[in-house]
């Protein structure tokens, strides 16, 4: 059974409650019979905190978070692995979810059958290519 998020005030940044979120994320993860160990989380500096890299460690996550650089707790001898490569491929996926954003029936999901809303993905996808096309 999954959670229904409640709204919450601006006062608060990516981690305010990151522990609890990320706990939702493994259970719905371990009812869907999906091993989490091996599986490699990309993240911005927003997410670089001590307990947060616990977390995915405790879980077998690779977590590929680039150093926050106004997070002075950390050294150069013991910062975490970082693959660079790994990281700017981040920014193509955040690209095409800003993109798919655009469609607002894919946004709001007016669509209440699983399919119909699958057809207007691929929909998307389609649309989205050809505007990459150069005619």
């Amino acid at each position: 059974m999954l959670a229904v998020s409640t709204p919450q005030s601006g006062e608060h940044n990516d981690l305010d409650e990151i522990a609890a979120v990320f706990d939702e994320l493994i259970g719905i993860l371990k009812a869907a019979n999906i091993e989490s160990k091996w599986l490699f989380l990309n993240a911005d500096p927003g997410f670089d905190r001590a307990a947060f890299r616990e977390q995915c460690c405790e879980d077998k996550i690779e977590a590929n978070i680039k150093s926050n650089p106004r997070n002075n707790k950390t050294t150069q001898t013991d910062e975490p692995f970082f693959d660079e490569l790994l990281y700017k491929r981040r920014t193509k996926i955040e690209h095409a979810n800003a993109w798919m954003d655009s469609f607002k029936a894919l946004l709001v999901r007016f669509e209440t059958r699983d399919f119909t809303w699958m057809d207007l993905q691929w929909l998307s996808f389609i649309t989205l290519f050809c505007r990459k096309l150069k005619v």
